[in-house]
């Protein structure tokens, strides 16, 4: 299941993968039937309430060509670009957010196989939307002040279905 805004694993930092085994292997599995499923081009553990360093992303969001990186570190970030985002833990809510237009990533997959690639474009902006969620940064954060305006009746109903379903105790914590 894909937790929405505001599960409060949204918003910590993920912890680092200590071992690679098969528990790990199944999330990545599973992670990747949810974000083709739910219709995504990415989806990061925290969004299945799981807060491990872990995504898993297709531009082309097909399951077949869903990767893994696990542990990843972004660098050498270049250029700027603005581009329209979605979010499958905030549905029904799209803005415009500011990427680097390139970056590399290292990190491994689900078998402990390094990996290390240079993105642009799409796939560069896929990578960076699932890496802040790793840090518990959501696309809430990148928006403009206008943009915030324009979705506040959204984010106030995903926060009143959260209490519905949680209780005023999880907005607490």
């Amino acid at each position: 299941m894909v937790v929405n805004y505001p599960a409060p694993v949204l918003r910590k930092r993920a912890d680092e993968v200590k071992r690679i085994d098969e528990w790990v292997r199944n999330l990545v599995v599973r992670m990747k039937q949810l974000m083709v499923e739910h219709a995504g081009v990415g989806l990061a553990a925290p969004q299945v309430n799981v807060g491990l360093r872990v995504f898993v992303w297709a531009p082309s969001g097909k399951v077949e060509e869903a990767r893994a990186i696990i542990n990843p570190v972004l660098s050498n970030e270049r250029g700027a670009v603005e581009g329209e985002e979605g979010c499958l833990s905030l549905p029904e809510i799209r803005t415009k957010v500011t990427r680097f237009q390139a970056v590399h990533i290292e990190g491994v997959d689900e078998n402990g196989q390094p990996v290390a690639l240079d993105l642009e474009e799409f796939p560069a902006r896929v990578v960076q939307h699932e890496n802040d969620h790793l840090d518990g940064i959501l696309i809430l954060d990148r928006m403009s002040p206008m943009a915030k305006l324009a979705n506040r009746g959204k984010v106030k109903d995903l926060e009143a279905e959260w209490v519905e379903r949680e209780g005023t105790k999880a907005l607490r914590h």
